[in-house]
């Protein structure tokens, strides 16, 4: 009885540890964030326009990938106003780009508490708020740059990288993906800037991508407006298909299931041979 429980017992963590797995995959995952200096206290009208601003963000993120909000409750002087975006990757639907951003706004309640203004970039999505109007303002400066380990003199990778990059930075669309042999890359700019600026910024950023991770693997630049990243296939971009992942896992589950439930069989018919032999004593 005892084995049948512990069994029993295993079996049940094992679920709900493959099933706690599976809600999770790289879209959540944090790129970059930062908070700026100032605080503002709890109970001003700054802080009741912030909380109405990320309440909207993660509202609007069911219907829309991208929106900015400048926001003014009644009674707020003209500093209180606090300005505000959100952007989900272009290839999310709006479930996903909804709870990309939602976690988001949750992690910037942490990341900056009290503060008045903060950024967090998650691989599915970018949210920003700050008390001075950035939107529709060009911004080239780096925010997040790193690379993979290099692949060493690779003329044939390099050529495919460089195909890569060029089609990124040459397609006049905000969001961009798109491969050649064994590399993928993915490109998106923030929707407030226009297509000329989003070009501007992308070339910007692949130039940088080519010099810092010359020879690399993968490689991610991000600046405060826009992002290049690539990948071979061996280092593929760590933007997993959520779909992909959870029919792994799902496939994973049955086949434990399968084994847990044979051990349980097993080790329910080793207790009634124990039982029958003290029996027979």
């Amino acid at each position: 009885m005892f084995s049948e429980a512990c069994s029993v017992y295993f079996f049940l963590v094992i679920v709900s540890f493959l099933v706690s797995c599976s809600s999770s995959n790289s879209v959540d995952s944090v790129i970059y964030g930062g908070c700026s200096q100032t605080k503002y206290a709890p109970a001003s009208p700054y802080g009741s326009n912030v909380n109405s601003l990320l309440s909207s963000l993660v509202n609007s993120a069911a219907i829309s990938k991208f929106n900015n909000f400048k926001v003014s409750l009644p009674g707020s002087a003209p500093y209180d106003v606090v300005y505000g975006l959100f952007q989900c990757r272009g290839d999310l639907n709006p479930s996903g780009c909804r709870d990309c951003v939602s976690h988001s706004v949750s992690r910037l309640g942490n990341l900056c508490p009290g503060v008045t203004g903060g950024v967090l970039q998650l691989d599915g999505c970018l949210v920003k708020y700050d008390n001075v109007s950035f939107v529709g303002v060009e911004d080239k400066a780096v925010v997040f740059k790193k690379c993979g380990p290099s692949n060493g003199y690779d003329p044939e990778l390099s050529n495919h990288r460089d195909a890569v990059l060029g089609y990124l930075t040459g397609v006049g669309q905000y969001f961009r993906a798109g491969g050649s042999g064994k590399v993928q890359g993915v490109a998106q700019c923030v929707q407030d800037l226009s297509v000329t600026e989003c070009q501007d910024c992308l070339g910007d950023a692949t130039e940088s991508l080519r010099t810092e991770c010359e020879s690399a693997a993968w490689g991610d630049m991000f600046l405060a407006k826009c992002y290049v990243r690539y990948s071979d296939h061996a280092h593929h971009l760590r933007n997993n298909d959520p779909n992909e992942l959870t029919d792994k896992t799902l496939a994973i589950l049955i086949g434990l299931i399968t084994g847990v439930i044979l051990i349980i069989i097993l080790l329910s018919g080793f207790s009634r041979l124990c039982d029958d032999q003290k029996d027979g004593k």
